[in-house]
C-alpha cells in the first residue's frame, strides 16, 4: 500500500496549488481519501474528503477556497488551493479509508509521508 503526495511548494498568499495524492497497492475506488494539515506545534486537522461516490466534506477554514476531487482511472485524489492564506502554511497528508462518514485520524489505515506547502510573501 501506498499513497504519494506531491504538489506543495512556496506560494505567496492569494495563491494557487494542486496536491495531488496517488495510491496504489488497495482498492482505490472502494476507499474515502482525506487531506489533514499539521503545522509545528499544532494537532492534526482534516482538512478536506471525499468518498467513494463523490460525496464531499471541507473544513470551515477552508470552504469555498479549496476543492477536492477524484480520478478513478488514475487512482488520484487532488486537492485545488486558491486563495492561499498564511495559515494555510503545513505539511499536508492525504489517507485512505474504508468507512464512511469518516469521524476521526483513526478511521484512517493508510497515510502518505506529506507535501509541505509553504504560503508566504
Amino acid at each position: 500500500v501506498q499513497l504519494v503526495e506531491s504538489g506543495g511548494g512556496l506560494v505567496q498568499p492569494g495563491g494557487s496549488l494542486r496536491l495531488s495524492c496517488a495510491a496504489s497497492g488497495f482498492a482505490f475506488t472502494s476507499y474515502a481519501i482525506g487531506w489533514f494539515r499539521q503545522a509545528p506545534g499544532q494537532e492534526r486537522e482534516e482538512v478536506s474528503r471525499i468518498s467513494s461516490d463523490d460525496n464531499s466534506y471541507y473544513a470551515d477554514s477552508v470552504k469555498g477556497r479549496f476543492t477536492i476531487s477524484r480520478d478513478n482511472a488514475k487512482n488520484t485524489v487532488y486537492l485545488q488551493m486558491n486563495s492561499l492564506k498564511p495559515e494555510d502554511t503545513a505539511l499536508y497528508y492525504c489517507a485512505a479509508s474504508s468507512k464512511w462518514p469518516t469521524r476521526s485520524t483513526q478511521d484512517y489505515g493508510y497515510w502518505g509521508q506529506g507535501t509541505q506547502v509553504t504560503v508566504s510573501s
